[in-house]
């Protein structure tokens, strides 16, 4: 392929927004507006099979406050599956995501 050619399909391919899939925002904020702290929480992509390592780490994202977490893996994926864990040992699923065009989650009582 000549450098012409290179050239002109990456182009086409940032043209039809192909190449923009991995610089779209991921970042959410997630708001614990429960009763209850939240202890742990994990963001796995949809077709994961397993949960990732707790996003929170030692910290915990207590009741009535908010964090903003990069929920962004490297992968490109937009669809990812939260679990919260609270202070209580409840753990909270909620599926299909979509970290690309949401700004904000929220955990409510």
């Amino acid at each position: 392929m000549t450098r012409l050619s290179a050239a002109l399909l990456a182009l086409a391919i940032s043209a039809f927004g192909v190449g923009d899939a991995f610089a779209i925002d991921r970042r959410v904020r997630i708001n614990n507006y429960t009763s209850y702290d939240i202890v742990e929480f994990y963001a796995s992509n949809k077709g994961s099979r397993s949960w990732e390592e707790d996003i929170l780490g030692r910290n915990i994202l207590p009741a009535g406050n908010s964090v903003v977490i990069n929920i962004d893996d490297g992968s490109g994926y937009c669809k990812y599956d939260f679990l919260a864990v609270f202070e209580d040992g409840e753990e909270l699923v909620k599926y299909d995501n979509n970290v690309c065009e949401l700004a904000q989650f929220n955990y409510t009582d």
